[in-house]
């Protein structure tokens, strides 16, 4: 699995402490705004054309409060979203939704909820079976 991440100009200070945070654990980044600044549709945009390249790969964008990179992402066909300020919804996102992709808000998520929030998206595991439907209806939607 690879993680990919990305920040507008309000995100990037949390996006390095939470890339810290996944590097500092062996897990595999790739971050699409390393070297610059961009809009939050762009950014988002570039995570998702990274996520959907392969099945395994997740993605991480963070904007000033998570919403607009939301609206973004689920515009993307394919792209399952979900924006969370909190771990349990993170988990769950994952393992009931199959979510690809989280924004997070770095004016809502100080560095220690954003690490927890990380966590439990990138280790929830999608459960699947009664769950499908759902996925399979969301899909459908673009």
């Amino acid at each position: 699995m690879k993680v990919i991440i990305g920040a507008d100009q309000y995100g990037l200070s949390l996006k390095a402490h939470i890339k810290k945070y996944l590097k500092d654990n062996q897990y595999e980044v790739l971050d699409v705004t390393e070297n610059k600044t961009s809009d939050f549709v762009d950014v988002t945009v570039a995570v998702a054309k990274e996520v959907q390249k392969d099945e395994k790969n997740l993605g991480i964008v963070i904007d000033e409060f998570g919403a607009g990179s939301f609206m973004v992402a689920t515009k993307i066909k394919g792209m399952i979203a979900a924006e969370v300020s909190d771990e349990r919804s993170a988990y769950m996102t994952r393992s009931h939704n199959n979510s690809k992709m989280i924004t997070i808000g770095s004016a809502l998520v100080g560095e220690k909820l954003a690490i927890n929030i990380v966590k439990g998206f990138i280790e929830g595991h999608y459960d699947g079976g009664r769950h499908q439907i759902r996925v399979d209806m969301l899909n459908k939607m673009c």
